[in-house]
């Protein structure tokens, strides 16, 4: 079986700071510049409370709704993916987490993005700080009992707020109807 493009040169249509933007054959597509990759991390507290996060998009022009996560790499590429995660947490919830586990790497998007994250869980988490991420993040925390995460997404829905794909992690028992 031939695949269509695999083989075409790759050209390079733009590149910022952390987006590059990729044409190969008849494909369009975004990936991260220098190698930065993402983690994204499940954290359960003490109580059985997930800890999410809310903050305003400019894509989609408006609050959404996500698993904390963060960028791996950007400021020092041989950055370990439990490094940052850490780190990340902690800047954004302001929990410190004991250990992080790697759930393995996932694609959100591959028809449209080469860039995946590894998914971590956080555990034995230690609250250090109010979190809210770094200046000008604007990020709110929001801690849900597990059980309570689909009536919370919807009302975050209601309010307008975008829900970010990887809540489906959670919520997913719900749609499946189990």
């Amino acid at each position: 079986m031939t695949t269509p493009d695999a083989d075409a040169p790759v050209e390079t249509v733009w590149q910022g700071r952390f987006l590059t933007a990729k044409r190969q054959g008849r494909w369009e597509y975004v990936a991260r510049a220098r190698g930065i990759r993402a983690a994204v991390i499940v954290a359960i507290d003490e109580d059985g409370q997930l800890i999410l996060v809310e903050q305003y998009r400019v894509p989609l022009g408006r609050a959404c709704l996500e698993l904390p996560a963060g960028l791996v790499g950007d400021e020092n590429e041989s950055e370990a993916v439990e490094i940052a995660a850490a780190r990340e947490l902690e800047e954004e919830t302001g929990y410190r987490p004991g250990r992080i586990e790697s759930l393995g790497e996932y694609f959100s998007s591959p028809g449209m993005v080469s860039e995946s994250f590894t998914l971590v869980r956080a555990r034995d988490l230690v609250r250090v700080g109010e979190g809210g991420g770094v200046e000008g993040e604007g990020i709110t925390v929001h801690r849900v009992k597990l059980d309570h995460v689909p009536a919370f997404v919807e009302t975050c829905r209601a309010r307008g707020m975008a829900i970010d794909v990887k809540l489906l992690l959670v919520l997913g028992q719900t749609f499946l109807g189990a």
